[in-house]
């Protein structure tokens, strides 16, 4: 039975494409670490820590514990400064508003607490979660199903009861590892053969297939 949804928000909800690469593209210049937006876009969903952790290995560039923390924060601080080019995907709302009061709602991201705290009340949806889980509040990236295992606690909801809908590899997997369906849409880096390969419960095309995603989520209940 379906008593929750927890959404990922870079890719799924939201075109933040743009803004987590700029981001990180900037910082790691500083650092004298050169690799392609495509390199960043494929590695979102598994965090900043993560990512840059990958990218200065790429370039064989020596790791220390505080120059990644400053290059995190800084990270951080470049990306909530740059709402005005994230956009909301097409549906993205109406399913929102078609939710409310039939279900739990849980954002469960790895972008940053100061990022999302920016974002949701800018676009006008802070108010339709239940509960916002960042990276911030957890200690594995995606694939580890850390993030929604906490968003369902929060929330009051057995893992078994929630449906994720994401857009990367890594959010499918860590749904799963959650023992949680889930819901794949290509609207970020990955495409639909790459998402399919993990098996998720319903494969849509955009969330503006609302219906379809309706009937599922509540054909489960």
């Amino acid at each position: 039975m379906v008593k929750a949804v927890i959404f990922d928000w870079d890719g799924t909800l939201a075109d933040t494409r743009g803004a987590v690469v700029q981001s990180f593209q900037r910082v790691l210049e500083e650092v004298g670490c050169v690799v392609t937006d495509e390199f960043i876009e494929r590695r979102m969903g598994i965090g900043t820590k993560k990512t840059i952790e990958e990218a200065l290995k790429e370039c064989s560039i020596e790791l220390h514990d505080e120059m990644l923390e400053n290059l995190v924060i800084e990270k951080i601080r470049i990306q909530a400064s740059l709402t005005k080019i994230v956009s909301l995907f097409e549906g993205a709302i109406e399913l929102l508003e078609e939710l409310q009061g039939r279900t739990k709602i849980a954002l469960g991201t790895m972008s940053g607490r100061e990022v999302v705290d920016n974002l949701l009340p800018e676009k006008r949806i802070e108010e339709c979660f239940d509960v916002v889980v960042t990276a911030d509040e957890i200690s594995k990236p995606k694939p580890d199903p850390e993030v929604f295992l906490v968003s369902a606690s929060k929330l009051g909801v057995e893992p078994k009861d929630c449906v994720v809908i994401e857009d990367s590899v890594f959010g499918v997997r860590a749904a799963k590892a959650a023992e949680m369906k889930c819901i794949a849409v290509p609207s970020g880096a990955y495409t639909k053969e790459e998402l399919q390969e993990e098996n998720p419960d319903l494969m849509i095309d955009a969330l503006t297939e609302k219906e379809k995603i309706m009937c599922f989520i509540f054909s489960s209940m």
